[in-house]
């Protein structure tokens, strides 16, 4: 312990002292007081109570005088340590409680209760008394007390449960005076407690003053010894006089200087400085403003900082005090507190307890902190730097101004193969030899002596010996004179890039499927080819082939049989032609192939032999295919005069041959109609047959298998052609489809089928759903559902009687559209089913998130349906899980009546198919049911069979 620490807790002692010493003086007055006051009641009460009861009061109060006064005597004769034993507050309290007990017992022994003039004069004499004797005490809250309590608050009590008339109004008076008394005790007792601790304080920094002046005067003591000894006596003893005063003040000049310099230091190094009384929680900050954004105001306790300390960090700091106060750790802490302006700052703590109670509880805690919010910016930073340098998949290396390496990551090592280690101060350009290499080496010094930056590619060497492609980068750093401190390199190994430049110009190339030439780079060769076939005079023949029906089998097996049968296509061509000039795949089901120079009869034979070859079985799975294709040739330069040209005269032919049925050649010819115009003028003329209303609906009826009745049709779109006959949907959707003529194909048909409907509701036999096939076009449009409503309103047909039919694909449509439409044709009563079903390349997850009412099987599954293949296997497993799932389920392209009574004996709801009968127009359908209805219901058991 210092000698100011010493003499700050000899301080607190003496206080303390001090307090006892101001007791036992002030009790000398009250007693006075008290034994005045004894004297003047007993003469008020001599005429109106007891002689004996009185005398025997005044002896009391006079013993009890005797006895405090020969106690106050043995504690001015003790010595300063017996004076601060807590007994001699007990003794003093002890006869503060007795003497006013005495006072109080007036009220009860002397006072009468019926005389006022005795009461008031006593009561005066009395309550005055103990006013003064409560002021005096004041100081101590507890001397206060332990005179007030006896000697007021009883007696006033006393007083209020009498049952004569004046002494209640008495009581309440006194029990109102002693609350104003000790509420006026209570703020001096405050009052003089602040005053001595800032007393104590005040003394705390006068002996540290004290002891800093004590310390500056024995070093100026010290160096006037030095001066007197250097000096001659005689002029020593004339001048000491001087000598020492201008040292004091040379001191004190340097006192003030070095008081000056640490202010100032504080104020650089921006700490504030606390000091906590743990005892009133009031604490003394600085820097309040550049810390917490407040004013000096605004912070007088402890507790209007604490709120502002970080939640995840308030435990911290409160463990960090606990253990400093309990077993002396350092206290020492970084913690985030919240700035006025609402932003997190960090701040560093340091402190430590300077005073501490007789029971070592620590009474106050001096500190500083400062706001190290730069430094954990900085240090997060840092850390960051150093996690992305050892992270990064780049190497990384820094060198010293003579470039040898000071640091690499992990990164370099991977790649070079180095180990830290081993290239730690080696010069870097020492790790390659190559001629090449070190050339590289010469230009890149040069560059960042004059630009501060070298980038580009180098060949390097691995430890291993192997060389590989290096994409580098240099940077050089340098301080504030611009002088080069360092250099700092990234580089990155090119290897991988350049196997996958080299895969992606092979990917962009060619088919990712069939490895054949793309149409990128069949058009470029092309090109070449026919400007090379004109500079030397040579020919050209192109083959362009075409699957047919590949949609077909793509919609009917899924994409991942289509795409193996397009891999066997490729493989047959290769194999046929192994030397092809060019060979390419298109598209999805087209592939072309050029040869040079070749003859016609040549080329039939070419053509002939890609026929036969493409024709021989496939077989995929459990499937095996007979593929046929249509080509169309083409000849440079006897058909055409430029590569483009070339393609699309053989597109052309291509598309003639597909027209007369496929598994053909033909060559290009200048006669042959051209496919654009054809589909052009059929465009044309199919809007012309819309306005004009030349499509017909054809109906094909369903048999409901359990009552064998026709309760539904499906209305299918038929186009009288004027010229061309009747057009099967197939030669005419598609093109609807495409140039949106379908959105009034689509309304067309559904208003007349549901008009026909409602004739069959309302003119018998008997009422017939109709199922209508949707386009995703339609359930695009936001106001399909509304749509069908007010067609159904004009038709008069009840929304149950329509079921629309959609395809998987439409399901799995990400629209809200779609799914709005869906909902709300649902929520009208109109049936929804889903067609083709077990053919889409899709999930099954639709089923549950739509309203789905039955399921059509796809004729692909009947057509061959036999109970021991697999086809009948997928057909109860459809009719299962349909009905697990309450759907009805329909079979179409039932033509044998085997199929018929499988699906009957499986549960099959509804079948439609050429065995129950073919579309038929309207009349001819109304006619059949008529003949079949003699009594509104059709048995067609037999005609199904």
């Amino acid at each position: 312990m210092s000698y100011s620490e010493r003499r700050i807790t000899a301080a607190a002692a003496d206080q303390r002292l001090h307090q006892i010493d101001l007791l036992f003086l002030y009790s000398r007055l009250s007693q006075w007081l008290v034994l005045l006051a004894a004297v003047v009641i007993a003469v008020l009460t001599w005429e109106h109570t007891s002689h004996s009861l009185v005398l025997s009061w005044l002896a009391a109060i006079f013993g009890l005088a005797l006895l405090r006064v020969r106690i106050a005597h043995a504690y001015q004769r003790s010595s300063v340590e017996q004076r601060l034993r807590p007994y001699w507050v007990a003794l003093l309290y002890t006869g503060n409680f007795f003497s006013g007990l005495a006072l109080g017992l007036i009220h009860v022994l002397l006072v009468p209760a019926d005389s006022f003039a005795v009461q008031a004069s006593t009561y005066a004499v009395a309550g005055g008394v103990m006013i003064c004797v409560s002021i005096i005490h004041a100081h101590r809250f507890s001397a206060f007390l332990s005179v007030a309590l006896p000697g007021w608050l009883l007696p006033s009590l006393f007083l209020l449960l009498q049952k004569d008339a004046s002494s209640p109004y008495w009581g309440l008076m006194g029990i109102t005076l002693f609350g104003c008394i000790l509420l006026a005790a209570a703020y001096l007792n405050h009052s003089a407690n602040r005053a001595l601790q800032s007393n104590l304080r005040n003394q705390a920094l006068l002996f540290r003053l004290d002891e800093a002046r004590q310390q500056a005067e024995a070093l100026n003591l010290q160096l006037t010894g030095e001066i007197q000894r250097r000096r001659q006596a005689e002029q020593e003893l004339r001048n000491s006089h001087d000598a020492l005063e201008h040292r004091v003040a040379q001191r004190t000049t340097e006192l003030q200087q070095t008081q000056a310099r640490l202010s100032m230091a504080l104020e650089a190094s921006a700490l504030g400085l606390w000091d906590w009384d743990l005892r009133t929680d009031i604490v003394y900050h600085s820097h309040l403003e550049e810390i917490f954004g407040l004013e000096q105001s605004q912070v007088t306790m402890l507790g209007d900082l604490r709120p502002r300390v970080h939640p995840d960090d308030l435990g911290r700091v409160r463990e960090a005090l606990i253990r400093h106060f309990k077993d002396g750790t350092p206290y020492c802490i970084e913690y985030r507190v919240r700035h006025q302006q609402g932003h997190w700052v960090w701040v560093e703590d340091n402190g430590r307890a300077v005073d501490r109670d007789i029971n070592g509880r620590a009474q106050r805690m001096i500190g500083t902190r400062r706001d190290i919010t730069a430094r954990r910016q900085r240090h997060d930073l840092d850390r960051l730097a150093a996690t992305v340098f050892e992270a990064t998949s780049d190497g990384i290396f820094i060198l010293d101004p003579t470039l040898r390496v000071l640091a690499v990551n992990q990164a370099f090592s991977v790649i070079t193969g180095y180990a830290a280690r081993d290239i730690l101060e080696q010069p870097l350009f020492s790790l390659s030899s190559d001629p090449e290499t070190l050339d590289t080496y010469a230009r890149m010094r040069a560059a960042l002596r004059n630009q501060d930056r070298w980038e580009g590619e180098v060949i390097e060497q691995r430890r291993s010996g192997e060389r590989y492609p290096q994409w580098l980068q240099l940077t050089v750093v340098r301080n504030e004179l611009n002088e080069i401190t360092h250099y700092v390199g990234f580089f990155a190994d090119q290897t991988i890039r350049r196997k996958t430049e080299e895969q992606l110009r092979y990917l962009s190339d060619h088919d990712p499927l069939t490895q054949l030439a793309n149409r990128s780079l069949f058009t470029h060769s092309l090109e070449e080819a026919t400007a090379a076939a004109r500079a030397q005079g040579q020919h050209l023949t192109l083959l362009h082939i075409d699957l047919d029906r590949f949609k077909y089998i793509n919609d009917t097996l899924g994409h991942i049989q289509a795409d193996a049968l397009l891999c066997e296509v490729a493989d047959r061509l290769r194999s046929l032609l192994p030397d092809a000039f060019i060979l390419a795949r298109l598209s999805a089901d087209e592939f072309v192939v050029v040869e040079q120079n070749l003859s016609q009869l040549q080329t039939r034979a070419l053509a002939e032999k890609l026929l036969q070859i493409l024709a021989e079985p496939i077989v995929l799975g459990d499937n095996e295919l007979i593929v046929s294709a249509s080509i169309g040739i083409s000849l440079f330069p006897d058909n055409a005069r430029n590569s483009l040209q070339l393609i699309n005269r053989a597109n052309q032919a291509m598309q003639h041959a597909k027209r007369m049925g496929g598994n053909c050649f033909k060559f290009y010819s200048a006669d042959l109609p051209s496919p654009k115009a054809d589909r052009l003028q059929l465009e044309n003329e199919l809007r012309k047959a819309i306005t004009e209303e030349q499509l017909q609906v054809h109906y094909q009826p369903k048999l409901h298998l359990s009552s064998n009745l026709i309760t539904s049709v499906e209305a299918l779109a038929r186009w009288k052609h004027p010229t061309r006959g009747m057009l099967p949907p197939a030669e005419f959707i598609p093109i609807a489809e495409e140039t949106g003529l379908i959105l009034q194909l689509g309304n067309l048909v559904l208003r007349q089928a549901c008009s026909q409907a409602s004739q069959w509701l309302h003119a018998g036999p008997t009422p017939i759903r109709v199922a209508v096939n949707m386009s995703v076009q339609q359930l695009r449009q936001p106001r399909f559902a509304a749509e069908v409503a007010e067609i159904l309103r004009e038709a008069d047909l009840p929304a149950h009687l329509l079921e629309l039919e959609l395809t998987e694909s439409m399901l799995l449509e990400q629209s809200s559209a779609v799914a709005n439409n869906l909902n709300a044709l649902e929520e009208q009563g109109v049936k929804l089913s889903v067609d083709d079903f077990g053919t889409g390349y899709s999930s099954l997850a639709y089923l549950k998130h739509f309203p789905i009412h039955s399921l059509k099987i796809d004729r692909a599954f009947i057509s061959e349906l036999d109970e021991h293949s697999r086809d009948s296997a997928i057909v109860r497993a459809i009719i299962a899980m349909a009905h697990s799932m309450n759907l009805q389920v329909v079979a179409e392209g039932v033509e044998q009546d085997s199929q018929l009574a499988f699906l009957r004996n499986q549960g099959c709801d509804e079948v439609q198919g050429y065995l129950i009968s073919k579309p038929v127009p309207a009349q001819v359908l109304t006619q059949l049911l008529q003949r079949r209805h003699g009594t509104g219901k059709a048995d067609l058991s037999s005609s199904a069979r």
